[in-house]
């Protein structure tokens, strides 16, 4: 993936800059099944606030610009 491409995957929730976990997972070229097990496996390796969940209605907006599942984890 190349910097712009990067950049456009680059949303601001919460004051924040992040990146969905599908796209981060894209990137590294893994599943994002895998890329979740990871994270949660070795928590104590990210700051407490490098993963988030959405509120309804922050899912709500991203799935009207979207096409995604019914769960999505943020990454950033």
């Amino acid at each position: 993936m190349d910097t712009p491409v990067i950049q456009k995957n680059i949303y601001e929730v919460h004051g924040r800059k992040i990146m969905l976990d599908r796209d981060l997972a894209k990137l590294y070229e893994v599943p994002t099944k895998s890329l979740n097990l990871a994270v949660k496996r070795n928590m104590d390796r990210f700051p407490s606030d490098f993963m988030f969940q959405l509120t309804r209605e922050e899912l709500s907006v991203l799935r009207f610009h979207f096409e995604t599942s019914k769960r999505i984890v943020l990454l950033w």
